[in-house]
């Protein structure tokens, strides 16, 4: 059998991403397992999650920490220690130092509600709605120490309909980062993904014919 790769996850507060991400590892066949959650906020529900489903988990607060490179080598220690190969961040609240995201360079992985290149950073959802674009949805991009940065392995398009607001928008985004981390997730464990430059080159099966919306 496969030696499965050991993840770790960077969390900040509820982890529904990170429960996708349990979810898929349930499962003996998928090629990764997470070993280590870890936490910059006490408490948070995702630290709930990973307790429910018998995974280590660590807090971290960062405040006590002099600088935002001190706090990441703490992080980094945490996880080296733990034997992580690959580190997802799922809902992790925290801009990472250039140091840390270079020593996981090529594997940590970043989920972010938009389609990148497009709405960096936050209110992702309200600013898509008042460009008036048609589709929105979601990335999976590998970390670089640019923010929402970094090639591109995942993306799913969902509908920006008439009468949407944030939350309405969000809630069909949501459902397709459940669906694209675990395969992210699965295709970098398995070693499908090659690097082009500034491109992700990823084996997988022929992409779906194009989607265009509003339809023809």
């Amino acid at each position: 059998m496969t030696t499965r790769r050991k993840v770790g996850v960077l969390v900040s507060g509820r982890g529904s991403n990170l429960q996708a991400l349990i979810d898929a590892c349930a499962d003996p066949a998928f090629p990764a397992e997470i070993a280590l959650v870890i936490s910059n906020v006490p408490g948070v529900f995702a630290l709930a999650r990973a307790a429910k489903a018998g995974i280590p988990t660590l807090t971290i607060p960062h405040k006590p920490f002099p600088s935002r490179e001190a706090f990441d080598a703490e992080m980094d220690k945490a996880l080296r220690a733990a034997g992580i190969e690959i580190v997802c961040l799922a809902g992790f609240m925290r801009l990472l130092s250039a140091g840390f995201a270079e020593g996981w360079r090529g594997a940590m992985i970043n989920i972010h509600p938009a389609l990148l290149p497009s709405f960096k950073g936050l209110h992702t959802h309200r600013r898509a709605i008042e460009a008036g674009v048609k589709l929105h949805g979601c990335t999976v991009h590998l970390v670089t120490p640019e923010l929402d940065d970094g090639p591109i392995l995942v993306q799913a398009a969902v509908p920006v309909l008439a009468d949407d607001d944030e939350d309405s928008l969000a809630a069909r985004v949501l459902t397709q980062e459940h669906r694209c981390y675990p395969l992210a997730l699965r295709l970098l464990a398995e070693g499908r993904v090659r690097l082009d430059g500034g491109r992700a080159l990823v084996d997988s099966p022929a992409p779906q014919a194009a989607l265009v919306h509003p339809a023809p």
